[in-house]
């Protein structure tokens, strides 16, 4: 038979006879290669095995210790747990299938007898029984008629037959008597599904609109080996405990209620607290570092947003304005941009007096489809830790480094140390996502960069994440869950002063167009409360804790008096701190404010009223120990003030130097 020349990942080319497939290359090149193969990459293109190759096919064997071979055993695994609820739910209505983040899901309707978490381990026991049997996965393709035949009387797949339909074929796996509609590439044989688990159950829209019905997803993951597995559950127990959501129901920190407002969280007291006090903190920093803090409203007209380029660009996000019925149109604001500008422009402005630095803890509203809101997270209404400074051209870089200096002083307060720094440009491809200004975007985005340099930062640069009207340096952190997120924005802004006719008098006597810096140190008090709740798992540090000291009297009779006395002279101190008077055991009252997460617990008994003391069992700790009550006051005053610190963050004091 004669040759045909292919390509390989690594360029390299390679001569195979006409016809072979997939597999077969992957075993003239090694035993081994074959052996790991689950399925091929053809010109880009993710192919099964027994795909015949053609002349000049550029081919990477995807082998199963691959991104490519997860997501293949992820699809293969879908394919299963959609053909074993088949099997136990005959009746039942299949939506879409596939892979999420962590593994596979596949979403049914099965009428008023929806399928719970109870449903599940019948589910995995069918699974298992497919797997054992060992079924081969033959992909076919069968007319588009015969597919609504076999999926009559499921609205849902009818659709997404039509919908995947190619040239009147429509590509199907049978499992033994049942039929899955898939086009996605599986592995060969159901026993490739070598080790799976079925997670959870959880409501998911038809097609992503919340006005179409709510259909059940089923999640699951599956590995080609048992300790992959387990990794993964390990990850996702951990994932599940520094969850903000969880761990703020468990404190009783905040909740959200559909009912009455999706993504509009009600702040508990405890978490009311905690928030707070960031507050007090950001507020009486930004006032050090010669900021002027505002009040601005939450409603502008839109006259304003309309010139500031957000109703153009940003309108998909804001909620309708409001008809006040005499001309008027009023909008609740999504920046607070247009807002600290009115301020600017209140006074006649001189450059003896620029930098002018005006902050603000500014409401805003976005409008948030109900699908992507998630506890603090995702909200339709924040508070952004917000802030805008107008230079002169020649103050830019000693602006931008003063600005990056609070940054990470305010890091090294609440100890985050993990980051990394990028600068998100446009994408000049994209005319109609941003100001269309050449010239303003490349002296905005040489000055960003000229000043990291100077700085001596390393960074990586992004093309497209630059907001409409400038481009930004984004500090990213991971989340204790993995996800990547900003928590901090510096951005260069030309284009607002034009559109809002801004000015200062030089030295000259002549007006001069200032620029404007946009800066956010923490994000909104809503994002960056979630992100602390699951860096610290809930054990805030002593001087955020909602509640910082708990006293427990041995005996409310005889050692109440004197908790009470020593709870008095704390709260003088602004120290947050309770007694736990109820009719309950000792132990059970101790072990209540280590799940609560308290700092300091005292239990104070005959001993401690004779000496004066307390004894104290620090969170986490399984020792006490008696000390001076003077002397635990003192060093908890003295920790508060040092923000909780034990140790140097090294990486932020390199760049605060």
């Amino acid at each position: 038979m004669a040759d045909m020349e292919i390509t390989l990942a690594d360029g390299a080319k390679r001569s195979v006879e006409n016809g072979s497939s997939v597999l077969e290359v992957a075993k003239a090149i090694s035993t081994s290669l074959a052996k790991k193969a689950v399925a091929g990459k053809v010109n880009d293109q993710i192919v099964s095995l027994d795909q015949i190759l053609s002349e000049n096919d550029k081919l990477e064997i995807v082998t199963k210790d691959s991104e490519t071979g997860l997501q293949v055993m992820w699809n293969t695994a879908a394919v299963v747990l959609e053909a074993a609820v088949q099997s136990i739910y005959p009746d039942i209505h299949f939506g879409t299938k596939g892979n999420s983040e962590h593994g596979f899901y596949c979403d049914t309707d099965n009428g008023a007898e929806q399928i719970s978490v109870d449903s599940l381990p019948a589910i995995e026991d069918k699974m298992a029984e497919l797997i054992k049997k060992q079924l081969p996965l033959k992909q076919e393709w069968i007319s588009e008629s015969d597919a609504l035949k076999i999926v009559d009387g499921d609205p849902y797949q009818a659709k997404l037959a039509h919908a995947n339909a190619k040239n009147g074929k429509v590509s199907v796996y049978k499992i033994a008597d049942m039929t899955v509609l898939s086009d996605e590439v599986v592995l060969e044989n159901t026993k490739d599904v070598k080790v799976f688990k079925l997670l959870s159950v959880a409501g998911a829209y038809w097609e992503g609109k919340s006005s179409n019905p709510m259909l059940q997803r089923v999640y699951g993951t599956a590995f080609f080996k048992q300790k992959e597995l387990d990794a993964e559950l390990a990850r996702q127990q951990e994932a599940h405990d520094r969850d903000h959501r969880v761990i703020g129901n468990n404190l009783d920190l905040f909740f959200v209620d559909p009912k009455v407002g999706a993504g509009l969280p009600y702040w508990m007291p405890n978490g009311a607290t905690i928030r707070r006090t960031i507050e007090r903190y950001i507020i009486d920093k930004e006032v050090a570092n010669g900021y002027q803090h505002v009040y601005t409203p939450v409603l502008m007209n839109l006259d304003a947003y309309k010139t500031s380029g957000h109703w153009e660009h940003y309108r998909e996000d804001m909620f309708p304005p409001m008809d006040m019925g005499d001309g008027e149109m009023l909008e609740l604001r999504p920046m607070n941009c247009p807002s600290h500008i009115q301020v600017y422009k209140h006074h006649i402005r001189s450059y003896r007096e620029l930098p002018i630095r005006i902050a603000e803890l500014g409401m805003m509203h976005r409008y948030e489809k109900s699908g992507a809101l998630s506890g603090l997270q995702r909200v339709r209404e924040m508070t952004l830790n917000d802030g805008h400074t107008f230079v002169t051209p020649d103050q830019i870089q000693d602006e931008f480094k003063s600005i990056l200096k609070l940054m990470v002083e305010v890091y090294d307060d609440f100890d985050i140390t993990d980051y990394t720094f990028r600068l998100s440009y446009r994408d000049p491809k994209n005319t109609k996502k941003y100001f269309d200004d050449d010239e303003m975007w490349n002296k905005s985005q040489a000055m960003l960069k000229a000043a990291m340099d100077d700085l001596g930062l390393n960074y990586v640069e992004a093309e497209g994440e630059a907001a409409f009207y400038g481009p930004k340096l984004d500090v990213q952190t991971k989340t204790a869950l993995g996800n990547e997120e900003t928590l901090s924005t510096i951005q260069l802004d030309f284009m607002l002063p034009e559109r809002f006719d801004l000015h200062y008098v030089g030295a000259d006597g002549e007006d001069h167009r200032p620029v404007m810096i946009h800066r956010g140190l923490v994000s909104t008090m809503e994002r960056f409360t979630a992100y602390l709740t699951e860096i610290y798992k809930g054990a805030f540090p002593t001087w955020l804790a909602p509640k910082q000291v708990t006293i427990i009297p041995v005996n409310q009779k005889f050692h109440g008096a004197y908790a009470e006395k020593l709870r008095q002279k704390m709260a003088a101190k602004n120290i947050r701190v309770n007694v736990d008077d109820r009719n309950e055991k000792m132990g059970y009252k101790i072990r209540e404010a280590q799940t609560q997460k308290v700092p300091y617990v005292l239990v104070v008994g005959d001993q401690e009223l004779e000496n004066g003391s307390v004894n104290v069992r620090k969170y986490g700790e399984k020792d006490s120990e008696s000390e001076n009550n003077n002397m635990f006051i003192d060093s908890l005053i003295a920790e508060i003030q040092n923000y909780s610190r034990t140790g140097d963050s090294s990486k932020n004091d390199e760049l605060i130097k």
